[in-house]
């Protein structure tokens, strides 16, 4: 049984979903670095090593970009997992939540441990942040709904068309994300916004905006999903993911747009053997009062 009543945890969080992590946004939105201690890196070293940990000569933008405070001799992901077990033979992945009581790693699936930190930490919070409920009761079954379909074809759809093999698996993967983008857009403008189900961000707004905020910024060129981008395209979305980053500190404070352009641009040598990473789009994201030029002499016609 994993006591969380005391502050005792720790969350390694190597920049798979590049600059932005759910977990580190969940941590934040609910008061809990205090609680939790995060460690960050932009980028997974390529060799069998695999994830590593920021060095003290790094200078990488971004909060938390540091050796890991816990393990300061430790230098790759992979020695927490060899700590308990030596012979430990599956994957190192990221997130991973580290009890510093017990010495273990409790969990390393980025869906539970959100969820963890929703009530987990509450005894020792102050009462405004644990108040807040990403997952209230009465909108739970809607989030669920909303979560399947946007993990398989937007989160996921994204990879599976930037590491499709074949035309005929890319251009299968990018329609049904463009046409699951489309549905996004047509629910928010329902919602009455400014959060993916109405007034207050849940936990479809945690995961959405992974993928959404980085979408102009790599997906269009990196992954081939260019069939238009967010910020010409999808007007509804586009407010959203604005309102998201500009308003809610939790949202932007855990953003950081050198992070996602750098992980995608130097992990992935199939798709870019040169590691160049792009100028733009600059700037990464629009102030909320402006659009592009497109958009705006559509809007000014429509009046």
């Amino acid at each position: 049984m994993h006591d969380f009543s005391t502050p005792s945890t720790h969350c390694t969080q190597a920049e798979r979903l590049g600059g932005h992590h759910p977990i580190h946004f969940g941590a934040l939105a609910h008061g809990r670095e205090g609680s939790a201690r995060s460690a960050i890196h932009q980028a997974r070293q390529l060799t069998s090593p695999g994830w590593r940990f920021a060095t003290k000569d790094e200078n990488e933008p971004g909060a938390h970009t540091e050796p890991d405070p816990i393990h300061p001799e430790y230098t790759h992901i992979r020695d927490i997992y060899f700590e308990n077990n030596k012979d430990y033979g599956g994957r190192f992945t990221v997130p991973t939540l580290y009890d510093t009581k017990q010495k273990r790693i409790v969990n390393n699936e980025s869906s539970e441990i959100i969820r963890m930190f929703y009530h987990a930490f509450d005894k020792i919070l102050p009462e405004k942040y644990a108040k807040v409920d990403l997952f209230p009761e009465k909108l739970q079954k809607e989030i669920e709904e909303t979560n399947e379909w946007t993990y398989n074809d937007i989160n996921n759809g994204v990879y599976k068309s930037g590491f499709a093999t074949t035309h005929e698996a890319y251009e299968k993967a990018v329609k049904t994300l463009f046409t699951s983008l489309d549905r996004a857009e047509k629910d928010i403008a329902k919602s009455g916004g400014p959060y993916y189900h109405g007034e207050h961000p849940t936990e479809a707004d945690v995961r959405l905006y992974t993928t959404i905020i980085r979408f102009d910024a790599v997906y269009v060129q990196h992954f081939k999903c260019n069939i238009r981008d967010i910020r010409s395209g999808y007007p509804n979305l586009h407010k959203w993911v604005r309102h998201c980053y500009w308003k809610d500190p939790a949202f932007g404070e855990t953003t950081e747009f050198t992070h996602i352009k750098n992980h995608y641009t130097r992990s992935h040598k199939q798709i870019n053997p040169f590691s160049i990473t792009p100028v733009g789009p600059e700037p990464p994201i629009l102030p909320l009062d402006e659009e592009v030029p497109a958009v705006k002499a559509a809007m000014n016609k429509r009046q």
